[in-house]
């Protein structure tokens, strides 16, 4: 984005039974975000964070907890597996 967006203001619109909120193209780019893309939403203390989806899609034969098996399996051996970089 060539210069800072400031103190834009939009319109919440009906969009069949949801509402949404146009963004222009320069703004969207400007935070990584390209039309299609899926975003993250979180309301906090009255605000309505966005950001860019960090998932990924993992490859054929990967199970989606595999991050889960994953992350445990280091909570519980990591200094195991870490002592074994060592060697």
């Amino acid at each position: 984005m060539s210069k800072a967006v400031k103190d834009l203001e939009r319109k919440v619109t009906k969009i069949g039974k949801s509402y949404g909120v146009t963004f222009p193209l320069e703004l969207l780019k400007g935070a990584g975000l390209e039309p299609g893309d899926t975003v993250q939403i979180e309301q906090k203390d009255g605000d309505i964070i966005l950001r860019k989806s960090r998932k990924i899609e993992l490859p054929n034969g990967i199970s989606p907890d595999f991050f889960d098996v994953l992350e445990e399996t280091m909570k519980e051996h990591g200094e195991a597996l870490k002592g074994l970089v060592d060697r």
